[in-house]
């Protein structure tokens, strides 16, 4: 998954970790430019790995749990069929 291949959006993400953030404090925490948090944020929103949601001027994003729970469970599933396979002889 492209999305994933960042570290700064692997930080993104882990910065969501605690909840609803707004691109300003993630700025104020990594140090990075807001267009390249906000380049970073469309990846992980056109992906499906976050949501957003607006109060007045600001966005809020956030986990989508339900999409990270899927890949989570894909995951364990190809982990678990790697196992079981044969080498070949």
């Amino acid at each position: 998954m492209e999305s994933l291949s960042d570290p700064i959006r692997i930080n993104i993400l882990e910065l969501m970790m605690d909840g609803e953030i707004c691109v300003c404090d993630i700025v104020k925490v990594t140090g990075l430019s807001q267009p390249k948090i906000s380049y970073h944020i469309k990846i992980l929103k056109d992906s499906g790995l976050i949501s957003d949601r607006q109060e007045g001027r600001w966005v809020y994003y956030k986990l989508n749990l339900e999409v990270l729970s899927e890949i989570q469970n894909w995951m364990g599933n190809l982990i678990q069929s790697s196992k079981n396979k044969r080498n070949c002889k």
